[in-house]
């Protein structure tokens, strides 16, 4: 049989875990069932665009593309404080019954309806469609930007589970950590590698490509504060991307927008 850790931990044959026991920044955060855990309406502003949020990288990409379109006058944010579980509120769910940032409801989608969008890259989709912006109109490109887009959603997750094991798990777990650093560093790699000879993620344009993944390479340095342990400088081709992102004035201010305070016990 495989060895346990901690070395008391039997494998059951059905698992039925606490999670109020797990430990951890976020040990106690999720449960094994879906559904809102208390009642309260999300607020709801004057514009046509509300965004339900935080300062995550997932919260960061849909700001960015916010500002980015120039659609500061059209939306409303509230902070969804995951801490403190408004992502369980009746609110919320309604609108993402997945119970994760970012989600936006926007009263003039098509036909004039209200529409819910939820997952970041269906977020980032729909306000390219939207607006025009930021998604190529040759076939071949957007065909490009979609592949790279999608692959944000599949990688990030990685990443995250690095800075969990990282950062916030209540012990550091050397198979955890092992794993999940050569993860975050094939990750980075390939970026380095598309990147040797292009300016951006699809070639000379930014797209929503490179909205969706700079927050997490971001995130590795100053979330994370992982960039020694990676060795993050010696992927010189992210690194100069970074760079031109960084000195975008709406990359900068998505990546440091406020949010509206909303206390769901009001």
């Amino acid at each position: 049989s495989k060895p346990t850790l901690p070395s008391s931990y039997t494998l059951p044959e059905v698992w039925a875990g606490d999670p109020s026991s797990m430990g951890g920044t976020f040990g106690a955060v999720n449960q094994p069932t879906a559904g809102a855990r208390f009642v309260a309406p999300l607020p709801v502003g004057k514009k046509p665009l509300q965004l339900y949020s935080l300062g995550t990288p997932n919260g960061q990409k849909v700001t960015i593309m916010l500002y980015e379109c120039l659609l500061d006058d059209k939306f409303d944010s509230w902070e969804i404080n995951i801490g403190q579980l408004h992502q369980f509120s009746s609110g919320f769910v309604d609108v993402n019954p997945n119970s994760k940032i970012p989600a936006l409801t926007d009263a003039d989608g098509p036909g004039g309806n209200n529409v819910n969008v939820f997952e970041t890259g269906s977020i980032l989709l729909y306000l390219a469609e939207k607006t025009g912006k930021f998604i190529p109109t040759d076939p071949v490109k957007r065909i490009e930007c979609m592949n790279w887009l999608m692959w944000n959603m599949g990688t990030a997750p990685y990443l995250g589970q690095f800075g969990h094991f990282y950062k916030y798990a209540p012990v550091h777990i050397e198979y955890g950590v092992d794993r999940y650093a050569m993860e975050a560093k094939r990750i980075v790699d390939v970026l380095d590698h598309l990147l040797e000879n292009r300016q951006f993620i699809v070639g000379e344009e930014v797209t929503i490509a490179d909205f969706a993944i700079f927050p997490w390479v971001v995130c590795l340095l100053r979330g994370y504060n992982a960039g020694a342990f990676l060795k993050l400088d010696s992927y010189t081709h992210v690194k100069a991307w970074c760079d031109r992102m960084m000195s975008r004035p709406n990359v900068r201010r998505g990546m440091q927008h406020s949010y509206g305070k909303w206390d769901p016990n009001k």
